[in-house]
């Protein structure tokens, strides 16, 4: 009996331990396409809040997707709301095989996962509730071989500096 009471204390210093490893990560959220059919119609809301605007963060998008997917790349329309109201819209190009046509990102049998860094070194300038919506911008209105995304924001160990105008 306290053997088992030693080994679950242990166990719970452990998960502790590997659990903070990630204490970077402020957000982490995943969207499942269902079927595996991403179609226009099917856009992929994320949802967060920033109170930090001093640190730097990195944004990662995985993609998890078929090995018979018929594209090297996926275009994808990203669409920023940020607390104060405004919106903005970018075209992104998430390159999911290399030149010669090889994968990138790791693939199984009936799965390939891959993680794009979307933006690094970035930062918000505005506490609050922002909002990352991702559309497929494909030439096509079904996309097959789509199977989810994760979106991570990590926080960097260094701040940004600030530069004080006249103060």
């Amino acid at each position: 009996m306290m053997r088992n009471t030693f080994q679950l204390n242990i166990l719970a210093a452990l998960a502790l331990f590997l659990g903070g490893c990630n204490s970077n990560i402020v957000y982490k959220a995943s969207k499942e396409i269902p079927g595996g059919v991403w179609s226009y119609q099917d856009t992929l809301l994320f949802d967060f809040n920033i109170e930090d605007t001093l640190s730097v963060y990195n944004l990662n998008l995985e993609i998890e997707h078929s090995p018979e997917f018929s594209y090297q790349n996926l275009y994808t329309r990203i669409f920023t709301g940020f607390p104060s109201g405004d919106r903005a819209r970018q075209v992104v190009s998430l390159e999911l095989a290399d030149k010669s046509g090889m994968w990138q990102g790791k693939c199984g049998k009936n799965k390939c996962l891959l993680k794009i860094p979307i933006q690094e070194n970035a930062y918000f300038n505005q506490r609050g509730a922002y909002s990352m919506t991702i559309e497929q911008y494909m030439r096509q209105d079904n996309l097959p071989g789509v199977y989810g995304f994760t979106l991570s924001i990590e926080k960097q160990d260094r701040q940004r500096e600030i530069k004080e105008s006249g103060k």
